[in-house]
């Protein structure tokens, strides 16, 4: 009985899991082969690319087919009612299943890393305000992502008013598709910005700039959409996102290919209006509503703060809520506004203002314009007439913090008593008191800001009114071609015509009298200014026409007698200005990359001259002695790359500045310059070069230098005997010193390892030297007692004929101590590096390693048998980056026995005798990163390497193509080297 129980007992467990078990299966391998489908199209698509064989996608391709091979065979065997067979198909099953759980786990992984192999970054997270607690924005979030996952929906639009959070809500989307991507299919999303003043070609550039599609200056809008559908007819799985549309767009004037397969393109379009999302023929629209009240409210307590829990504060700040009318950007606009505020007073006139401020009587805008008022009325009249200066700027385009500051400057408003680094630390604080306001936003790039659309319809409208003491007239980013005189009236007080299609301005016009900035920058038709024109601006105190193609001015600019700032750059065609004796008031002059042969004249009357530009000039020839002598109040003079070199007294040509007159400009704080000699620095000259903040003085036939991150205080020498010279004045507080195919460069180290001389390089942060046929320095002889450049943090060497940098241990007094940075290349006689030893024992701040094109290199680190011996203490404790390129003689980089305990990178190119790498089982868990070729990689000797090591370096390796950019990441699974 017991035996028949336990029969029936066993039988039933035994189908029991092997039911389970083929339920298991059944649901895994369809989900399997789904996957088996996508990897086999992404092999087929790199292969299309050109880039090399995936080992590790092949390898998983045949572990699938084998399970396929097997679940035929089960197939064919699961309806068995035999027990005994059923007991063993249940072992098989159960192990199928393991095995197909597996596999589908390493592929989604295997697809995740190859669609981020590449140079294009599968999704980039984009900032933005966050949504989360908002129930209505979640909603619709949830409802577009699943829109997206639908294959019959390729095109998508999501429209509402302006500043009710659409690009917020796209933002939102691309941000969760980059969390959640083993969610989706998507291997790549694009984002380009298209903005009301339509541009085909910058649209176009976006998309080719995040695609990684090569292009040139002069492409055509054809060309480039040829390249942009090329590649994304190729590529599967992209969401393309168009933020901003305004008007209709044929997309594939972009580029953009809409075949309607399962996998094709898809595109996600915000716009203001429902028309521009049907004459697109989008699949399925989503209006995007305003908040409700109680999202309104939850929003504007985080933006008010603590303060709206007050019982006297909180049913007016209810109100005040409500009137923002739903709408995100009105609602965080006017609750930052009275964030922190106490008073009941200050809430009840805030109340009391919205409900009165009415711009339009039914139009939607008043519900964006109404509270925003609120914000703009909040501020002084000067931070008024600064904020509405950035409307002067095109819709969408960064601004310059430095460049807006300025103007300010210009415009009076920034107290010109300080000098010029206070003025913009008062300017930036202002900029960011507007965007605590948020009325101004960060830029897309360091040192940017942007306005928010609605913030600059908004300011435009303030600025538009003949009534108003803000009038401007605004037409920037336009595709105007000429301006009618009677759009400048006589209240206007500014005008922007930049960067649109104006091909001529009016002869005469109505004096505008009030008027202050005129902006005609980046109007690339417009060949002349007419003598009328300025003289309808007597007032003016900005004057700004770079990038245009005017080849001289009129007189009448000699009219302007308040002007603060004239701005020429890249005003290429432009030979000769007329004289501006009468420009006294002027504090900023810009003449970069104009044809002046000659510096105006009349500049030397422009004592309250704060800056001059004159750098990229290459005609400049003549600048009339004692004009810059005059400039006493000139804060910088710029001259990089100008053709005009200095000389000093008795050497320059007859009735041409020498660089003596530096010494009388006694507020200057940056200088850029070029001179012929070495100067003797008399005690004005000394203490001028002494108070520089920033510089860049070129001595000698060249003035281009390879950058460095101390460039700020610079000097370089070229092709002169530097023992000859005494350059010691110039170091006062120089951080970088470059020496370009000079001679007597070890002489000039040996004669100041002095008590007195050794402290003019104290400063110094880089050196470097380009150029220098002999060595520099004996290998033996005693080891210099004093060390000669005790901060240097970088060292350059180029063409130097050492064969070991330890030569600049002996009698040059090189103690590198702080040194951070070695790089070398093109030394041709070099064997090694650095030969540790006599004078060498440690390079404690060493961090990072550079060496290349040494044809004779063999060895990066050569050890004295007595200090491998001896020394406890590592000889480059911090070494972290190795970068070795085109050595073809390298065989290794150092003893083995000698570990580099700190190295997280090495990165070989062309160098294929190089067989090992300094790597071991106590620094592999350290290294981040090995690029070179695959062909080098596998012939690497892993000898006394335990398996281990071995795996982990093996998963840290990053293929490199011939030219040293990224080509393919070895798999986890790819066979790992054994010899």
């Amino acid at each position: 009985m017991r035996f028949t129980c336990g029969s029936v007992c066993n039988r039933i467990n035994v189908t029991n899991r092997f039911d389970k078990n083929l339920r298991a299966f059944d649901t895994l391998l369809p989900s399997l082969l789904e996957i088996r489908t996508k990897v086999k199209k992404v092999l087929e698509t790199m292969e299309v690319k050109g880039e090399s064989v995936q080992f590790q996608l092949r390898k998983w391709l045949e572990d699938v087919e084998g399970i396929v091979s097997e679940a035929t065979s089960l197939e064919e065997k699961r309806h068995s009612s035999i027990l005994f067979l059923k007991w063993r198909l249940g072992y098989k099953l159960s192990s199928l299943v393991e095995d197909i759980k597996r596999l589908e786990e390493l592929g989604v992984h295997l697809l995740d890393r190859c669609a981020g192999d590449g140079s294009v970054k599968r999704i980039e997270y984009i900032p933005g305000p966050s949504i989360f607690g908002l129930t209505t924005a979640t909603g619709m979030l949830s409802d577009i992502a699943e829109k997206l996952m639908n294959n019959g929906i390729h095109i998508m639009g999501v429209w509402g008013m302006g500043g009710v959070g659409k690009t917020t809500l796209v933002k939102a989307l691309n941000n969760m598709l980059g969390k959640e991507h083993k969610t989706h299919p998507f291997r790549l999303v694009v984002w380009a910005t298209v903005s009301k003043d339509f541009n085909l070609i910058r649209v176009q550039r976006q998309i080719t700039e995040r695609l990684k599609i090569k292009t040139n200056v002069g492409d055509t809008a054809e060309e480039l959409a040829g390249r942009i559908c090329h590649v994304l007819t190729e590529e599967p799985n992209v969401l393309l996102i168009l933020d901003d549309v305004w008007e209709t767009i044929d997309l594939n004037l972009l580029g953009i290919p809409l075949t309607r397969r399962p996998e094709s393109l898809k595109v996600v379009l915000t716009s203001r209006f429902h028309y521009v999302c049907r004459y697109i023929n989008t699949d399925v629209d989503f209006r995007v509503e305003c908040l409700s009240e109680d999202e309104s409210w939850k929003l504007f307590c985080q933006s008010a703060g603590n303060v709206v829990r007050s019982d006297l504060v909180k049913p007016i700040a209810k109100a005040i809520s409500r009137e923002c009318g739903g709408l995100p950007l009105a609602i965080i606009t006017v609750g930052s506004t009275l964030r922190g505020k106490k008073d009941v007073k200050l809430w009840s006139h805030a109340l009391k203002e919205l409900k009165r401020s009415v711009p339009y009587a039914t139009s939607i805008e008043e519900r964006v314009f109404k509270p925003l008022k609120l914000s703009f009325d909040s501020l002084d009249d000067k931070m008024k007439s600064c904020f509405l200066f950035c409307a002067l700027f095109p819709e969408d385009t960064p601004i310059k913090i430095g460049e807006l500051v300025n103007y300010w400057m210009a415009e009076g408003y920034i107290d010109e008593e300080g000098n010029h680094e206070e003025s913009m630390n008062e300017g930036m604080t202002w900029i960011e008191n507007l965007k605590d306001c948020c009325l101004l936003e960060d830029g897309p790039h360091d040192g940017t800001i942007k306005m928010h659309d609605i913030v600059r319809d908004f300011s435009i409208w303030v600025t538009s009114s003949s009534q108003s003491e803000y009038h401007s007239l605004i037409m920037s980013g336009s595709s105007l071609k000429e301006v009618q005189p009677n759009k400048f009236v006589s209240s206007v007080q500014r005008v922007s015509l930049m960067q649109t299609r104006l091909e001529k301005l009016p002869e005469s016009l109505v004096e505008c009298a009030q008027a202050s900035t005129l902006l005609l920058q980046y109007n690339s038709y417009l060949l002349e200014v007419p003598q009328g024109f300025l003289q309808a601006f007597p007032a003016l105190k900005i004057l700004n026409l770079s990038a245009t193609r005017v080849r001289s001015l009129p007189q009448s600019l000699s009219l302007l007698h308040s002007l603060q700032s004239l701005i020429l750059r890249d005003c290429y065609f432009l030979k000769e200005l007329p004289a501006l004796n009468t420009l006294v008031k002027l504090q900023y002059m810009d003449l970069c990359a104009t044809s002046i042969s000659e510096t105006p004249e009349g500049l030397e009357v422009m004592t309250k001259l704060r800056h001059l530009d004159l750098s990229r000039t290459h005609n400049l020839i003549c600048i009339p002695a004692g004009t810059i002598s005059k400039l006493t109040s000139l804060e910088s003079l710029d001259m990089s790359l100008s053709s005009y070199h200095w000389n000093t007294k008795g050497q320059a040509q007859v009735g041409h500045a020498t660089f003596e007159e530096i010494g009388y400009l006694t507020s200057l704080y940056a200088l850029s310059i070029t001179l012929v000699s070495v100067p003797f620095l008399s005690s004005k000259l000394y203490s001028v070069v002494g108070r520089l903040k920033r510089f860049q003085i070129f001595i000698g036939s060249d003035v281009y230098s390879l950058p460095t991150r101390f460039d700020n205080r610079m000097i370089k020498l070229s092709s002169l005997d530097v023992s000859e010279v005494y350059i010691e004045g110039l170091l006062v507080n120089a951080t970088c010193l470059v020496l370009n195919n000079c001679t007597g460069v070890s002489d000039l180290f040996k004669e100041n390892l002095g008590t007195l001389g050794r402290r003019c390089y104290d400063v110094l942060k880089s050196l470097t030297i380009d150029g220098f046929p002999a060595s520099l320095g004996p290998s033996g002889g005693c080891m210099a007692q004093l060390d000669l450049f005790p901060n240097l943090e970088e060292l350059h060497l180029q063409h130097v004929a050492s064969e070991t940098i330890s030569e600049l241990f002996g009698n040059l007094g090189f103690g590198f101590q702080r040194l951070k940075l070695l790089d070398i290349s093109w030394c041709s006689k070099l064997k090694c590096v650095l030969l540790v030893g006599n004078f060498i024992l440690s390079l404690p701040s060493l961090e990072e390693i550079r060496v290349s094109r040494c044809e004779r290199l063999q060895e990066l680190l050569v050890y004295s048998p007595l200090i491998v011996e001896a020394s406890h203490e590592p000889v480059l404790p911090k070494l972290r980056v190795i970068k070795l390129k085109s050595l073809s003689k390298l065989k290794r980089i150092c003893d083995q026995e000698k570990p580099l305990e700190c190295l997280e990178q090495i990165e070989v190119i062309e160098c294929n005798l190089l067989g090992s790498l300094p790597i071991s089982s106590k620094n592999v868990d350290g290294i981040k990163e090995i690029r070179g070729a695959l062909s080098w990689f596998y012939k690497l000797s892993w000898d006394d390497i335990d398996i281990t090591t071995r795996v982990a370096v093996h998963r840290r390796f990053k293929s490199l193509d011939v030219g040293g950019e990224p080509a393919q990441q070895i798999r986890d699974d790819t066979p790992i080297p054994r010899h």
